[in-house]
């Protein structure tokens, strides 16, 4: 993203003119551009090397039969004894290995060697303990990265008098590509609902977001990565920078690298759900009646799984060894984080998951920037969690966006400068140091599912707030589907990014419908348009049944057809209802997903359009 100095001088002016936050201030020389990218492989470990071991026993035998089998592995991995230098390999000193601590997942514990161990060593060390007496599972604790970003129209009553809001946030707003954001404001804001970042931290005191984040936890135990004095966890959840010197991840097992400032990725990633909106100040938030909870496990070279995986049952509410519980527990959970490499979900983050799918919570994670099968990494490879892809502001796929049968549905992360600033980005206020935060602080511009992923959690917080009945992650994941609106432009059916684009205002609409009763009122859901020879994508069963209508004119032959995707569709056409499948004027009925009506002489008039079956991946089109 490109920031001129009369733009961001006038962000400037309006934040500090209405008194938010007026100690921190926006530096008006600020140039941010930034554009997803595939996240470069970080090391394993610090000074020492971690692992996650899964016990058979809960009880606190579990913790001391552990400390026993540490010592009888390591002998037998060979890592207990020295091996003197050779011609051709330095001299490894003799390795230890302790109990660091109990995880917030029952039977987990936190493993490390005194030394780094080599490949070998780390295999045979992971063999042997794996087959102590109640050892479960063990994996190298690795470290993970952020992923880089018929009726009348009724004029929504809140557009926003955030002075960027019209010109910069097109995700909210825009026709083609946004969430209709405006519409869904005025039936919810996320009013009371928590929804926790598990990120990089929030930059303390950032203007325009200041209000609507809750004091968080910093759960890093890694001083390296954090960049504290120690190693021990602190409240708060501030941001302290993830920049990395030149080759500083080395000492983590990493090859030599580049150097780059820090990224600022919760902060930003925080104001797409909650920036203080229609305020006169800055830009706006999705669901900015809510609030953010910061849980820091992200810094410097990524973080260790196993202080994300107790950072979100420390979101949640649950007990987390060492750590007071959290009095503000969250009902969502973004992750906008992953592994820059194929990986199957590991059993430390399913088991977290399944945790706070059980308390409730919802799981909402991006699908990742790798372009590739998103099944295939985590977080999308986990089970229990909403996946989300990004979309650009025509509505088409992000080049970057993972894809798949994992991804669930589609919000904007922006084309980067294929569209343009500042269309190509989704932008948030952020801080300007390079480093460590300072008191200046800029508008960013970034791109990737990082920055779709938060439209979702946003507007999981709308459901929430207003929803009857909180709903499960499940429930909230076929809403999301079932109200997803069609792409409205062409998106491969080799790299699918879900059912369509988030459309917060069909979400919460139907999450707030009270059920219909067909004795009383007539129950058929509302008809969607279809414009002459204008396609609708991505079509799946999944949404329900849904009723299409066709204006047509008369003399001109009809045809309405199915193409592409898979499974099996059947296609039913009537004029001025709405045909079952034993009520219609014509069908298509194939044992395929490809269907096609011809009516040579239309009435002029609307000619309703059904489908029904089990497909996904179908487009649907009607030309005359």
């Amino acid at each position: 993203m490109l920031i001129n100095k009369p733009l961001a001088a006038a962000i400037a002016s309006l934040l500090l003119a209405t008194g938010v936050n007026a100690a921190p201030r926006l530096d008006t020389t600020k140039v941010v551009k930034r554009e997803a990218t595939t996240p470069a492989t970080a090391g394993q470990a610090s000074a020492g090397q971690r692992f996650i071991v899964k016990m058979t026993s809960r009880s606190s035998q579990g913790r001391a039969a552990l400390s026993s089998s540490l010592s009888s592995s390591s002998r037998r991995a060979g890592i207990s004894v020295g091996i003197a230098a050779t011609s051709s390999s330095p001299a490894r000193p003799a390795a230890s290995a302790q109990v660091l601590r109990s995880m917030a997942s029952p039977g987990w514990y936190v493993v490390k060697t005194s030394r780094k161990l080599t490949a070998s060593e780390t295999a045979n060390f992971v063999r042997e303990l794996a087959a102590e007496p109640g050892v479960s599972t063990v994996q190298v604790d690795q470290l993970y990265q952020p992923l880089d970003v018929g009726t009348r129209a009724v004029q929504p009553r809140l557009v926003p008098n955030d002075p960027q809001y019209g010109t910069m946030q097109w995700n909210f707003h825009d026709a083609t590509g946004g969430v209709r954001a405006e519409q869904a404001w005025d039936k919810s804001t996320g009013q009371g609902v928590v929804v926790a970042v598990v990120d990089t931290g929030v930059v303390q005191n950032t203007p325009d977001l200041a209000a609507n984040v809750l004091p968080g936890y910093d759960m890093i135990s890694d001083h390296l990565v954090s960049r504290r004095d120690t190693d021990e966890r602190v409240a708060g959840g501030w941001d302290m920078g993830d920049w990395v010197e030149e080759s500083y991840c080395t000492q983590m097992g990493a090859p030599p690298h580049v150097g780059r400032a820090s990224s600022w990725h919760g902060t930003h990633v925080s104001g797409t759900i909650a920036q203080q909106t229609n305020n006169g100040a800055g830009l706006a938030g999705l669901a900015h009646g809510a609030k953010v909870l910061p849980v820091r496990v992200l810094g410097s070279c990524g973080g260790y799984g196993s202080d994300i995986s107790d950072g979100i049952l420390w979101a949640a509410g649950a007990t987390v060894e060492g750590l007071p519980v959290n009095p503000n527990p969250a009902e969502v959970i973004n992750m906008s984080l992953g592994s820059s490499a194929p990986q199957a979900c590991p059993q430390i983050y399913q088991d977290a998951i399944n945790q706070v799918n059980a308390m409730g919570v919802v799981v909402v994670v991006a699908a990742g920037n790798s372009n590739a099968d998103a099944g295939t990494y985590t977080m999308s490879s986990c089970d229990g969690v909403i996946s989300v892809g990004a979309s650009r502001v025509t509505g088409g796929k992000a080049s970057y966006s993972s894809w798949g049968s994992r991804v669930d549905l589609a919000a904007p992360g922006g084309g980067g400068s294929v569209d343009g600033d500042p269309q190509g980005f989704i932008f948030q206020v952020i801080n300007a140091g390079a480093t460590q935060p300072t008191d200046q602080f800029s508008v960013g511009g970034y791109t990737g599912t990082s920055m779709a992923s938060p439209h979702v959690a946003a507007a999981a917080a709308l459901v929430q707030s207003v929803a009857p009945v909180p709903l499960k992650w499940n429930e909230m994941r076929d809403l999301l589907k079932r109200t997803a609106r069609p792409f409205p432009a062409a998106i491969p059916a080799s790299t699918p990014i879900g059912v369509g684009i988030l459309d917060a205002n069909a979400l919460v609409t139907a999450a707030t419908a009270e059920p219909c009763d067909p004795k009383t009122e007539d129950c058929t859901p509302p008809a969607v348009d279809l414009s002459n020879k204008v396609e609708l994508r991505n079509l799946t069963s999944a949404s329900g049944d849904v009723t299409y209508r066709f204006t047509a004119v008369a003399g001109k032959p009809l045809t309405v057809m199915t193409l592409s995707g898979s499974g099996n569709a059947s296609l039913y056409v009537a004029a001025g209802r709405v045909p079952t499948s034993s009520d219609f004027d014509a069908s298509s009925t194939r044992a395929t997903n490809t269907e096609t009506i011809r009516i040579a002489s239309p009435k002029a008039g609307t000619y309703y359009i059904r489908m029904t079956g089990n497909f996904s991946g179908l487009t649907l089109v009607a030309r005359q």
